[in-house]
């Protein structure tokens, strides 16, 4: 007899808010077609990465139905029980899922899941903080602040909390500290990704693989509002220049930030909290087991 799949859902999340009371009914008829039982529990908040933690102690599987913000808050609780977890792709952007191969509709996932294809990729921690894309301090956590206060849904909010966050831009005198090497920098935006992150033309924000265990910092160089927009139209076209861009760019294993005050705004995959400095960053290589299509070869 098999085993019923434990399935977690951010009923929180905008997906959840778009379907409305069908989400769990499209959830239970897409494993149904994929010949798998489940047990279905809504949370939201907190509750998220304590229900994952319980029902992964025993090891075994687990699916999450969220955005990156909801797999991040997850991943760390499914690494500590080497549990295994599959991925409902029920977010906005969805970037683990879609560097992963899985597809974007329930039925696919479902598919995916069914399979029980693994692989191992890492993880990396800010702080006591678990991360599965990657981090970022300056710009775009007070962005994401922005939009958040907004009454708007996610995709719409975010061109006028763009357009407000560029307007009071301010940066940050940051001292970083790459595997030893430390240098001080004034930025706008600094990130760090879990694995080495592509600036690459028709690739820019992605990464070709998931287990290097690196980490990637990018700090942007000090510049206008008006320069800040370039930078984001040039890095976006894949016509940066990292000299002129960047006042560091580094692949590390141990990364430390430390500034001024106590703590400072850090956007965790996607996801807005205050955390203490200084700061330290590290990559867990091969901490997570996922339920993915096989990677593709060359």
């Amino acid at each position: 007899m098999n085993e019923t799949l434990p399935v977690v859902v951010n009923s929180g999340g905008g997906a959840a808010a778009r379907a409305g009371d069908k989400l769990g009914e499209k959830i239970e008829a897409a494993f149904d077609k994929a010949g798998l039982a489940i047990a279905l529990h809504a949370v939201e908040g907190d509750e998220i990465a304590k229900t994952v933690a319980k029902l992964a102690a025993s090891g075994g599987t687990v699916a999450v139905g969220g955005g990156d913000g909801t797999l991040g808050a997850s991943a760390d609780a499914l690494s500590e029980a080497d549990a295994t977890l599959g991925i409902l792709p029920l977010g906005t952007r969805n970037h683990l899922a879609r560097e992963l191969g899985i597809p974007m509709d329930l039925e696919g996932a479902a598919v995916v899941i069914a399979a029980r294809a693994t692989r191992r990729i890492d993880l990396s921690r800010a702080g006591d903080r678990t991360f599965v894309n990657n981090a970022s301090i300056g710009i775009y956590p007070r962005m994401v602040r922005a939009r958040d206060a907004q009454n708007l849904p996610k995709w719409l909010a975010n061109f006028p909390a763009a357009w407000t966050t560029l307007k009071q831009a301010r940066h940050h005198r940051l001292r970083l500290t790459l595997d030893g090497s430390t240098d001080v920098v004034r930025t706008p935006l600094l990130f760090v990704g879990n694995n080495i992150y592509s600036l690459d033309a028709g690739h820019v924000g992605t990464r070709e693989a998931m287990d290097d265990g690196k980490l990637s910092v990018f700090a942007v160089a000090d510049r206008s509002r008006l320069g800040l927009i370039g930078f984001a139209l040039r890095t976006l076209a894949g016509r940066g220049d990292p000299e002129r861009d960047f006042c560091a760019l580094g692949i590390c294993e141990r990364l430390t930030v430390d500034a001024r005050g106590r703590g400072i705004d850090v956007a965790i995959d996607g996801e807005v909290m205050r955390l203490s400095t200084p700061l330290e960053f590290a990559v867990r290589p091969g901490a997570l087991t996922v339920l993915a299509p096989p990677e593709k070869s060359g």
